[in-house]
């Protein structure tokens, strides 16, 4: 996929913790997927303190993303791509 940068994104949360991520999106996605960090999205490894929740919604994906030097973003963006590998690869999270 490239640069999530490039691609068009809004942040829910910013300089946010893991935890605050996770929450957020076990409350508001009830399709939802927790992975262990070095899940790969987008062509990216995703870190953070595990489980790390990811969201779905049709083709929206909501993840935290982190930049060092700028701190955690809870991102939501469109992939239905990415969206759908992800499914075919995690089972939904158990409540």
């Amino acid at each position: 996929m490239g640069c999530i940068e490039s691609m068009k994104y809004e942040i829910l949360l910013k300089n946010a913790s893991f935890k605050e991520c996770r929450d957020y999106v076990r409350e508001n996605y009830p399709d939802y997927r927790d992975v262990q960090p070095g899940f790969r999205m987008f062509d990216k490894y995703l870190i953070g303190v595990p489980p790390i929740s990811i969201g779905l919604d049709g083709d929206i994906i909501v993840f935290p993303y982190t930049k060092p030097c700028y701190g955690t973003f809870l991102m939501r963006l469109e992939d239905a791509e990415e969206a759908k590998r992800i499914r075919s690869l995690q089972k939904p999270a158990k409540k």
